[in-house]
């Protein structure tokens, strides 16, 4: 695995939501750096893609209520264990569960193993809400998919929160996970 610096040259063989990423990304300015990799569907499967990028990627988790009628994204430091019970109170929703993969394909564009941030790329109506684990502010960088479990890219956090959450039209909750 090989470290760059942002795009990949050739893009005609990567699918078009992991441009779409590059794209939005370019767009903005925003410098970022990108490795390519066998698939990472798991944390597990991302701590070797983690030595090459020398940042931790985040874990990112499609939530729902009971009803489905809200659903959250929430982005944590992987280390951290998700306990739902604890962290339903903080988003004033009960019974929290994993959102299918259906919803989570028809509202980012999205599929199991390549949850990311970027996705809300997708999500023009705020339909999902962003909810940020406070940590990951004291962190340089953040480090996520692009759309794609087989790539990952890391950027600036001060970037994340200061040009590519206001680009994408959501206002994040901070909690403590």
């Amino acid at each position: 695995m090989e470290l760059f610096v942002g795009r990949p040259l050739d893009c005609d063989k990567r699918l078009k939501k992991e441009v779409r990423v590059y794209d939005f990304l370019d767009k903005l300015g925003v410098e970022y750096y990108r490795v390519d990799h066998e698939s990472a569907g798991t944390m597990e499967e991302c701590l070797v893609v983690e030595k090459v990028l020398d940042n931790l990627i985040c874990k990112n988790l499609f939530l729902c209520n009971r009803q489905k009628t809200r659903f959250y994204l929430l982005v944590m430091d992987s280390r951290k264990h998700f306990v739902t019970k604890d962290f339903s109170p903080k988003v004033n929703s009960s019974r929290l569960s994993f959102g299918t993969p259906e919803d989570l394909e028809r509202m980012l564009d999205l599929t199991p193993g390549s949850v990311s941030i970027m996705g809300l790329i997708c999500d023009t109506g705020c339909d999902v809400s962003l909810v940020i684990d406070k940590d990951l502010l004291d962190k340089e960088y953040f480090s996520c998919h692009p759309c794609i479990n087989t790539s990952s890219i890391k950027i600036r956090t001060k970037d994340l929160i200061e040009k590519i959450i206001p680009a994408l039209g959501h206002t994040p909750t901070f909690v403590e996970v």
